[in-house]
């Protein structure tokens, strides 16, 4: 009997157009003739089946059902495709856990640790995984700019803490737009992290459990046409990401190391990308993503097809992990 798999995506952060797009490139991968697909979309003021005529059908919320022609559906796996809150911080997974539906993807201590890239880089940097520089400040702080120069240094990055793809984050060259980055990243966020800048190679690591192995996908180099690797270049076509990534056998020896480390740390399953600058060859964190971007133009699948692994193996795969 076919499985009934709800895709989720939208989410309530900035994040919620590049989800929406994740979620589709899913539907369209997953085989038919195997699962009964239900994009659901997860909106602040509604939770909604989104059919093929693009009529909205309402979730019920207590149970996680839908009602489609009198007929109950009842989810056998919810395949997350939320990038932000609630399917990237462990709001989805805890909800989801008190109704026993299998989610894809980490739990809920991965979801909430990494999601706070304060937060995973203190723990991170207790196992000696290295990372920027940095001062941590929430809305209530007084704050004293020249002390913080004084430790980061200028340039520095100013970003909010529980933020992806790049939302609410500045590079600050000088004082006087300390004001202005401040106020973008306590949009996003009360939390907010400044960091040292790293010039060097900033490379993107894809880790994935698959077919009961844990698999190293092929590094991908990040190459910036803008002052650093922000939503424009990501999403818009102003970068390069070169897969694989041209850099030494050292380099690539020590960051997989690193992203192995991270994963087994964590206990983290299902698809994750981390990303490290490297500075005087070490390779220093700067974030784990639970929730990577699955568009066509997303890293992890460029990494995941040149590994030699299709989209809807891979997909197939991530809901038969969590179905077990």
């Amino acid at each position: 009997m076919k499985k009934n798999i709800a895709i989720i995506m939208g989410g309530y952060s900035s994040e919620y157009t590049i989800s929406i797009e994740s979620g589709k490139a899913v539907y369209d991968e997953l085989d038919k003739s195997k699962f009964n697909c239900y994009k659901v979309l997860i909106l602040k003021d509604r939770w909604v089946y989104v059919d093929m005529k693009n009529n909205e059908h309402n979730i019920n919320k207590e149970f996680f059902t839908l009602k489609l022609s009198n007929k109950l559906i009842q989810f056998d796996c919810v395949f997350n495709a939320i990038h932000g809150s609630p399917g990237e911080n462990g709001e989805i997974q805890e909800y989801l856990s008190k109704l026993k539906i299998p989610l894809t993807g980490s739990g809920l201590f991965q979801s909430k640790i990494t999601y706070d890239k304060i937060e995973c880089l203190k723990y991170l940097n207790k196992h000696k995984i290295k990372s920027a520089e940095s001062v941590c400040l929430n809305t209530q702080d007084n704050i004293d700019l020249n002390q913080i120069v004084k430790k980061v240094g200028l340039p520095c990055f100013v970003k909010a803490s529980k933020s992806g793809s790049s939302y609410g984050i500045t590079k600050v060259y000088k004082l006087a737009e300390f004001d202005q980055a401040l106020k973008i990243a306590f949009k996003e966020d009360t939390n907010i992290l400044i960091e040292s800048f790293l010039d060097g190679t900033e490379v993107s690591v894809g880790i994935i459990s698959y077919q009961n192995k844990t698999i190293c996908l092929p590094i991908t180099e990040i190459i910036s046409n803008n002052d650093f690797f922000d939503y424009e270049a990501k999403y818009n076509g102003q970068s390069s990401e070169i897969t694989p990534a041209k850099i030494s056998d050292e380099m690539k020896s020590k960051v997989l190391k690193e992203s192995l480390k991270i994963f087994q740390i964590l206990g983290l399953k299902g698809l994750t990308r981390s990303e490290f600058i490297f500075k005087d060859g070490i390779p220093y964190l700067l974030e784990v993503n639970t929730v990577p971007g699955l568009t066509k133009k997303s890293i992890l699948p460029q990494q995941v097809i040149l590994a030699g692994i299709s989209l809807k193996d891979l997909y197939e795969n991530v809901i038969n992990e969590a179905l077990n």
